[in-house]
This record gives structure tokens, C-alpha cells and sequence, in this order.
């Protein structure tokens, strides 16, 4: 087993991963019945005006805390986190598991939640026992901004919130430009093989392989994380697979199939292209470093 991480998942757990990706494959809503694309809102009682006491069940929602300068004010995760400034707080289970016992012995003054049909039950329960939830779908690169600025407004810091989105929007921009230089490529972005789990339309990572120059042969996949047919795939012939996984389990199988075997494999640098929050510009510059490493200078210099 490899030692990469990933967005909700933060440890070398790939199995904790795909579960995770096939817990959101699975239902059409997220947590309370809100459609997936609704945009941030609240439940149970207001937030207050001060926000001293934050709990997160995802990394994802720590590091958009953390990057707002708003670290202090954090006093519980998930047991995924694994940043050093949270590596001392109380864990409150995971993004499909929260335990509403630890969050609510926790005394939050707020609940940062990504939505998913997993946790709609343990949420809920929470916001009725008076805990406030800010949920936070973070599908597309757009709900990842509007969760940035949600929280930023939550926590009175709505001028870090700005500008980090306008960070991420600058080097959308300035890759964009890059891309257009190049030849496209086609692209096949993995998260598990076995069964094949990819980027599909409406997800974020489908949003970067554009902006990077890449064509994502999955964008037939009917959701943002369909599994994907293997006869799909060797019909699509990708130029590039971009391995997203965090075990090998079923990949050589896939790697000597037809149409595969000839593609350019790469795996994932950092956790920068798989978290949804203020890491994504990193991440797409990651990306683009994969995608065409001819037109990348050997120092490593950004596009």
C-alpha cells in the first residue's frame, strides 16, 4: 500500500477513500435534503455573531479555517486531520460517521459539515440538540469559493476569505492562458480501480483537467463520481491516467488493458489537487505539471 493522502482522508487509508467517494456516488441529495448544487446554508439555531468554538468533520473544512487565520478558534476535527496545528484537538469521527456525543460535548458555537447522504442522520441530530451547522456542499470549484466566503463570513473574516478565493481565481486564469499553448490531452482521473471510480462531470477535478488543458474521456459519467465501465475507458484511450488512489488494489489489471497500456501514468504529488478548499490553485498548478511535463522547465519553474 502506498503512503498518499487525500481530501477527506488524509492518511494512507485509499479503502476509507473510495468509501467515501461511493457514499456520495450513492445518494442525489445531501445532508437535510438539499440538492447537491444549493449552495452553503444553515441549520438548528443561528450562528452567533462570534464565533469562539469551531468543530469540522472534514480536513477539508479544517484547512479552510486554518488558511482564514481562524485556526485558534478550532476545538474538535475528524479523526482524518492530520495538520499540525489540530494534531492535539479531540476527535469527533469521521465524514460519514460524526459522533453528535463528542460534537456536541464540544460546546461548538459552529459545525463546519461538506453534506453527504452518510451523515444527513448524525447532522441533523446535532442542529436539533442546538449545535449551529454551516453545511458546505464543495462539489464544483464554484461551491468550494462560495464555501471559502460562507466561512469567512461565519467567522468575521470575510477579507481573508476574498482574498484567498481571488488566489485561486488569479491562477485559474494564468493556467488557463498556459493551456492554450498546448496540446490537449486526454485524460482519465482515478480515485479507485477496483471498482473504477473516476472525476465526472460536476466535480471539481473535472473543473482543473479543463483549465490545465486536459479532455476528461469520463465526462460521459453521468455524476461527479461515477464508477466507470472498463469497457468505457478502453474505448477512450487516454493519453494520461492521473492516479488519485491510495492502493493499488486492481490497478495493474487496469494498466494492461488495451488502450491503457500506452498511457502516460502519474500519481498525485500532494493532497492539494484532492482537498476542496484553499489548496485548490496549488493543486491545479500540480496538475498541470502532470499533464504536459514538456512544457514545464526542469527547475521545476511555474507555468
Amino acid at each position: 500500500m502506498r503512503t498518499r493522502m487525500c481530501s477527506s482522508i488524509p492518511r494512507p487509508l485509499g479503502l476509507v477513500l473510495l468509501a467515501t467517494v461511493l457514499c456520495l456516488v450513492a445518494g442525489t441529495a445531501d445532508a437535510a435534503g438539499v440538492p447537491a448544487h444549493q449552495g452553503p446554508r444553515t441549520l438548528g439555531p443561528p450562528v452567533p455573531a462570534r464565533v469562539r468554538r469551531v468543530v469540522t468533520l472534514a480536513p477539508s473544512l479544517t484547512e479552510m479555517v486554518i488558511a482564514l487565520g481562524a485556526g485558534g478558534t478550532l476545538v474538535g476535527v475528524s479523526r482524518f486531520d492530520e495538520a499540525k496545528e489540530v494534531e492535539k484537538l479531540p476527535r469527533v469521527g469521521g465524514f460519514v460517521d460524526p459522533s453528535v456525543e463528542a460534537v456536541v460535548a464540544l460546546k461548538p458555537d459552529l459545525l463546519l459539515v461538506q453534506p453527504g447522504p452518510g451523515n444527513q442522520r448524525p447532522v441533523e441530530k446535532m442542529a436539533q440538540l442546538g449545535v449551529p451547522v454551516l453545511l458546505l456542499p464543495l462539489h464544483s470549484v464554484a461551491d468550494v469559493l462560495a464555501g471559502m466566503r460562507a466561512v469567512g463570513r461565519a467567522l468575521g473574516r470575510e477579507k481573508e476569505a476574498e482574498a484567498a478565493v481571488s488566489r485561486i481565481e488569479a491562477t485559474r486564469t494564468r493556467i488557463r492562458e498556459a493551456a492554450k499553448k498546448l496540446p490537449p490531452k486526454r485524460v482519465l482521473f482515478a480515485y479507485g480501480f477496483e471498482p473504477l471510480v473516476v472525476a465526472g462531470p460536476g466535480s471539481f477535478a473535472n473543473e482543473l483537467l479543463q483549465d490545465a488543458g486536459g479532455i476528461n474521456v469520463a465526462a460521459d459519467g453521468g455524476s461527479a463520481y461515477p464508477v466507470y465501465s472498463l469497457e468505457r475507458v478502453v474505448r477512450a484511450r487516454p493519453d494520461v491516467v492521473v492516479d488519485a488512489a491510495d492502493v493499488d488494489v486492481g490497478k495493474q489489471k487496469l494498466r494492461a488493458l488495451p488502450g491503457l497500456s500506452d498511457a502516460r501514468w502519474v500519481e498525485v504529488p500532494s493532497l492539494a489537487l484532492l482537498q476542496p478548499g484553499p489548496s485548490l490553485g496549488r493543486g491545479l498548478e500540480e496538475l498541470f505539471r502532470l499533464l504536459h511535463p514538456e512544457a514545464v522547465e526542469k527547475d521545476g519553474t511555474k507555468p
